[in-house]
């Protein structure tokens, strides 16, 4: 590759997908047919593959304590890079064979045995962030708002510039007014203390302690919209 060529990566996560993603319970959802049309339009050759288990050959692995995990294998000029994706409900809980339930402090709640449906939906899931790992939407997953090459525009657009004049004109620099580019931003998702995110973004919080309150918050705030007791009850779960 020439100084001067694109890697895949490059190529890919410089495109932007913000209107073709949707939020649904803290996560982000990227429809799997646009994202793999964007792939093969830039590379015709590439190709993926579902993983399938070499015991029974379905696709996907299961065992009856932890649930099902389903894998994919994206393969761009030659690269080839797998991702996994467990099956999970739509309170993002791992799916098993039969339902049970589980203990929040706000009550039990239950999560149903998984289907074929749930493991077809979890399989294109996988291929799209599978894609990830090439570049595509990978901005999303790194909690950014547009892709690098917007950003490094939009800091262009916006930096004051010195209009040319002509030999007639008043030898004075006029200074252009700066254009802004506003960000196209992904609508929060407003969290509440018990919902279906809830546990989801205490486990994260306590996984990430060493981050400290201060980072955690940043990191929260690009995707929850949260009100003052909601931190509160964050900051307690970091003493």
């Amino acid at each position: 590759m020439s100084k001067t060529e694109k890697s895949v990566f490059e190529t890919l996560s410089a495109i932007n997908v913000n209107d073709k993603v949707e939020q649904k319970n803290g996560l982000t959802y990227l429809s799997w047919a646009w994202a793999w049309a964007e792939v093969k339009k830039n590379y015709p050759s590439a190709t993926y593959k579902v993983v399938k288990d070499e015991a029974s050959n379905m696709p996907f692995v299961w065992d009856s304590h932890m649930g099902y995990m389903c894998s994919t294998e994206v393969t761009i000029q030659e690269q080839t890079l797998e991702m996994w994706l467990p099956v999970m409900d739509g309170a993002n809980k791992a799916m098993r064979l039969e339902s049970y339930e589980y203990t929040t402090r706000y009550g039990k709640k239950t999560v149903q045995g998984a289907t074929m449906f749930d493991i077809n939906k979890t399989i294109m899931r996988c291929l799209v962030k599978n894609l990830a790992m090439f570049g595509l939407g990978h901005y999303i997953y790194a909690g950014e708002d547009i892709p690098q090459d917007d950003k490094s525009v939009a800091e262009k657009l916006a930096t004051p510039k010195i209009m040319k004049t002509t030999p007639e004109a008043t030898p004075k620099k006029v200074e252009a007014t700066p254009k802004k580019v506003e960000p196209k931003k992904i609508t929060s998702i407003k969290l509440e203390i018990g919902d279906d995110n809830w546990d989801k973004v205490l486990r994260y919080v306590v996984a990430n302690k060493e981050l400290g309150l201060k980072k955690i918050g940043e990191n929260l705030v690009t995707k929850y919209e949260m009100n003052a007791n909601v931190k509160k009850e964050i900051a307690k779960s970091l003493k």
